[in-house]
């Protein structure tokens, strides 16, 4: 990573500049048998230009660790960057402190511009970014360790070398020592410190400057520190830092830890490489073409981008009670479950069952220090974004899979304080509300019709009741809270939430086959599916319409299939689904409904609520039809370049529905530990397990165009059904599909050979 390799890199073709670089980061690091180790094919540019709503980052980090660093521009297309921050906040939540290289001294004005790059000029790995800023002719280096980072700036010869330090919101820099800054910058009622050195002497002039964060609307006034050095500077000049939530010497000695001196780039840059190459090696592929195996590296990188570890030498600042507490286990925040509790945390659930369980333990005692189980635990709040209390689901799932290393009795009483006593209004924390209580005495929240006005103040002026969203979101999190009361021995609770599990029943409309919306009287409340309901359909709905919630029951897919009239129509139903129209253009359309991306007739790839979806044909007996759409709506939305993610990609909670369907499995149902059978991708995915156990996923009669199951084999026994259970899985074996070009419709088919729907769930088969 020396300067002649970055300076090389500019002058060769692309392909050939990418192959050099890897070779020389990977030293002698041994290789799999295609040449080729997994941290190779991750490509961070996949998905850096949204469709519609946000990119993805070329984020450099350890794997969960607190410093993440990007460069601060709006998307991949922009070919400026506005700064190097030294961390974020949370994901998609804003940066914190920033650094940016410029030539000409102190007092020249473009020390304050945006830097142009050259995109073809950029090296991005995991643990490892390098730039070319055009303008400046300064080279950018960048290596990250848990708690601190470090930079190179390679400045011109016989340049004035300069650099500006900022902050985004309130605080500042101030010099401490010939070459150390330390810097402060308060958000969101917390503090974050930032200790820095550079390599060189140093003097400084305090400056503000107006800028346009990315992400961010309007222009804001920052406090900048000019940073101007001797003439006797070196032409490499090194800044290492380190961030802390707890104070300024904690984050001195996060620095001095972790990044010891100004020549140990090398070192740090090979031991985060080193925690990438263990954490991306824990699922090996062979077989798939080199997009495919991209797009699956590309995934299993994003997936280990939350939730964060922010302990620091055994001790933690909370934002849940703002005290700084001891710790004796990793403490975990920036969580988004409605998202992450589909796909993200039951791959962790596979891949690293003790950091959940940490995880889990982070709840917990967050429940302990606010008196509420968080819904979006951020760093610095829990953000009470979207609807329902799925962390009672993931808790369950985790449970049930035997993670269990947690107060399950403390986490019980967070999820049923929440059940009761916390309001289920979107985007709102607080206690109960009148809406809250009819939900409780009528089994549905009640809804507004088109034009009426709100009589609630509690209801959020533009996220609204989302009134069917919120009744089909309650019952699954109460029948996870009804499970959980069964495995703690608590039969009353047991009883009386299975029983509520069920009032998704009181929302079904069997002349239109969907979920609609009731007002207090109980009558129907007449409305385009559709269409209606505001922006994202809010009014009923929550970012999709109708025809995405009508299939919100994965807590009992049997009661489903039931009142759509039995299998036949259900499969004719979801067969619809992939094929209607959307009623009006698609300009009109996303207008109204832009997290609604990646469609397929009124399915939305690109939003999670669609997610199981298409595994819901193994439970009507047409596994096929699950075969087929799995591999054409991975072939179709997740591509290997910049457009490669449908929809929001939510800090690993899309990559983690990637990496599970292109391994050929999905767990439908979070609190049931089983997994639907898809179409497995790679001719072979070998899952390396704790304890040193492996399961093995073997695609016989492996080719691209052979998607569809012939038969099945688990551990040597013939499979019958399109799943398999946790158990399995976790006590390591081999799954061996025998796949062909055409559908085999007999295989998975009989009743008896449906995956279990939740309310029928038995540990034993």
């Amino acid at each position: 990573m020396e300067r002649g390799r970055i300076v090389c890199y500019r002058h060769m073709v692309l392909l050939m500049a990418v192959a050099i670089v890897t070779m020389l980061l990977a030293g002698c690091t041994s290789r799999t048998p295609a040449g080729r180790e997994p941290w190779d094919e991750v490509d961070p540019d996949i998905g850096g230009v949204g469709w519609l709503l946000k990119p993805t980052r070329p984020t450099v980090s350890m794997p969960n660790s607190m410093v993440r660093m990007y460069p601060a521009r709006a998307d991949w297309l922009d070919d400026q960057i506005d700064f190097f921050p030294l961390t974020v906040k949370s994901h998609r939540q804003g940066e914190l402190f920033g650094v940016m290289p410029f030539t000409g001294g102190v007092a020249d004005s473009l020390w304050a511009r945006p830097a142009a790059y050259d995109h073809d000029l950029e090296i991005k790995r995991p643990w490892y970014y390098a730039s070319w800023l055009v303008d400046e002719e300064v080279e950018v280096e960048y290596t990250v360790a848990s708690h601190s980072g470090i930079f190179r700036f390679h400045f011109p010869e016989g340049s004035s070398a300069g650099i500006r330090l900022q902050v985004n919101e309130r605080g500042g820099w101030q010099q401490v020592g010939d070459s150390a800054f330390l810097g402060v910058e308060e958000f969101n009622g917390m503090k974050a410190w930032a200790y820095g050195v550079f390599s060189a002497p140093a003097t400084a002039v305090a400056d503000t400057m107006r800028v346009t964060l990315p992400r961010r609307k309007g222009i804001r006034k920052v406090p900048v520190l000019r940073v101007a050095f001797g003439p006797k500077a070196p032409a490499a000049l090194v800044f290492r830092y380190g961030i802390s939530f707890i104070g300024p010497e904690q984050a001195r000695h996060n620095l001095e830890k972790e990044i010891p001196g100004d020549d140990v780039f090398v070192e740090v840059s090979d031991a985060a490489r080193a925690a990438w190459h263990k954490a991306l090696g824990r699922i090996r592929v062979k077989g798939g073409t080199p997009a495919q195996r991209r797009v699956f590296y590309t995934a299993l990188y994003r997936y280990y981008e939350r939730m964060v570890n922010i302990t620091e030498e055994g001790r933690y600042f909370s934002a849940y009670d703002h005290r700084v507490h001891k710790a004796d286990r990793d403490f975990y925040v920036d969580d988004w479950i409605w998202d992450t509790y589909l796909a993200q945390h039951p791959l962790r659930m596979i891949l690293d069952p003790q950091q959940e369980a940490d995880m889990i333990r982070s709840y917990v005692d967050m429940y302990r220090q606010s008196g509420w189980l968080p819904q979006f635990p951020l760093l610095y709040e829990d953000k009470p974004a979207m609807n329902g209390f799925h962390s009672t689901i993931m808790i369950l799932d985790a449970w049930r899979k035997g993670i269990r290393d947690f107060d399950a009795e403390k986490a019980y009483e967070g999820m049923k304080k929440n059940a009761l006593e916390a309001t289920m209004l979107p985007w709102r924390n607080g206690p109960a509300t009148v809406l809250d209580t009819f939900y409780r005495e009528h089994g549905y929240f009640p809804a507004l019709h088109p034009g009426e006005q709100e009589t609630v103040p509690q209801v959020h002026p533009f996220e609204r009741r989302q009134a069917v969203a919120v009744t089909l979101g309650a019952s699954y999190d109460d029948w996870a809270l009804a499970q959980m009361a069964g495995e703690l021995g608590k039969t009353a609770d047991h009883e009386r939430f299975m029983r509520e599990a069920l009032n998704y029943r009181n929302l079904y409309d069997p002349s239109r086959k969907l979920f609609m919306p009731k007002d207090a009287r109980g009558e129907w409340i007449d409305i385009d599916p559709g269409w209606d309901g505001g922006p994202g359909g809010r009014d009923y709905y929550d970012e999709n319409n109708g025809y995405t919630y009508a299939w919100q029951v994965q807590h009992d897919i049997p009661g489903l299939i039931a009142l759509h009239g039995g299998r036949e129509a259900f499969v004719r139903d979801l067969d619809h689904l992939f094929r209607m129209d959307l009623g009006r253009t698609k300009y009109q359309y996303w207008a109204r409904f832009p997290d609604a991306t990646g469609m397929v007739g009124q399915f939305s790839m690109g939003n999670e609520p669609s997610f199981h979806i298409p595994y819901l044909y193994n439970y009507a007996g047409a596994p096929w039809k699950t075969q087929k759409h799995i591999r054409f709506l991975l072939d179709a939305w997740f591509p290997d370049y910049i457009f490669g993610i449908p929809g929001d990609e939510d800090g690993g909670a899309m990559s983690a529905f990637v990496v599970f369907s292109m391994m050929g499995f999905y767990p439908v149902t979070p609190g049931v530990p089983v997994y639907n059978i898809g179409s497995p991708v790679f001719r072979e995915v070998t899952i390396h397990l704790p304890g040193g156990k492996h399961f093995r996923i073997v695609a016989k009669n492996y080719a691209p165009e052979n998607k569809y199951i012939q038969s099945a084999r688990l551990n040597g026994k013939p499979l019958y059904q399109p799943w398999f259970t946790h158990k399995e899985l976790m006590q390591g074996g081999e799954l061996v599909l025998t796949m062909g070009a055409y559908p085999n419709k007999r295989w998975g088919s009989a009743p008896e050979a449906a995956p279990p729907g939740g309310m029928q769930w038995q540990e034993e088969r």
